[in-house]
């Protein structure tokens, strides 16, 4: 890690703690057995791709209801779709600050409107009168912007937006996929593993 003038960061299994197991086991209890098929860390379906690229969440849960054959309320898929929401690592953001003053930083999350709204909440129940999107010089989120990671219009996006060379872009993120999606784009990178933590990377 050289020259670094930026930081991309990842959200999920960086910043906050996730478990795609729990939104299988929450979707079994359900019925729908096959969960892992449709989303897991390294694999989503055309539907759950729509749905991280924009897709209106009511169009999400019909579409969902009909992929599964199950008549499952807008609640239970809501819910057992945000059980992977863990608690986020204060650590990691109590680290933020410093390194904002340091460098530009940003947030660059494949996500979806209904896993936002929950862990924006519970930021504002964590933390009271501060937003989540408040730790970085901006916040990017795929369904907002139209773009997922892996796939580079995702970091050329966030690259172009802000004139950043990526020599001196350094990206954090937990999936290797995506590491090397930034990598083939000449950006810096740390792949998270489990157990590693951004506030030890000496950044």
């Amino acid at each position: 890690m050289q020259n670094i003038k930026a930081i991309i960061f990842d959200l999920g299994g960086v910043l906050l703690n996730i478990d795609f197991k729990l939104s299988e086991k929450a979707f079994a209890d359900l019925g729908v057995h096959d969960f892992s098929g449709f989303f897991s860390q390294f694999h989503s379906n055309p539907l759950f791709r729509q749905l991280e690229t924009g897709m209106d969440d009511r169009l999400f849960y019909d579409e969902f209801r009909a992929a599964t054959q199950q008549q499952l309320s807008n609640e239970q898929i809501k819910d057992a779709w945000n059980a992977l929401l863990l608690d986020f690592r204060k650590e990691s953001l109590a680290v933020l600050p410093s390194l904002k003053d340091k460098y530009q930083v940003y947030l660059l999350s494949n996500t979806n409107e209904i896993h936002l709204q929950e862990f924006q909440q519970r930021y504002r129940q964590l933390y009271p009168g501060s937003e989540l999107d408040e730790l970085f010089n901006v916040a990017y989120y795929s369904h907002r912007i139209g773009h997922r990671k892996p796939n580079a219009s995702a970091f050329e996006y966030v690259l172009h937006k802000h004139a950043l060379v990526p020599a001196e872009t350094l990206f954090i993120d937990d999936s290797i996929n995506n590491i090397e999606a930034a990598q083939s784009l000449g950006i810096q990178t740390v792949h998270l593993l489990q157990g590693m933590k951004v506030e030890e990377l000496g950044l």
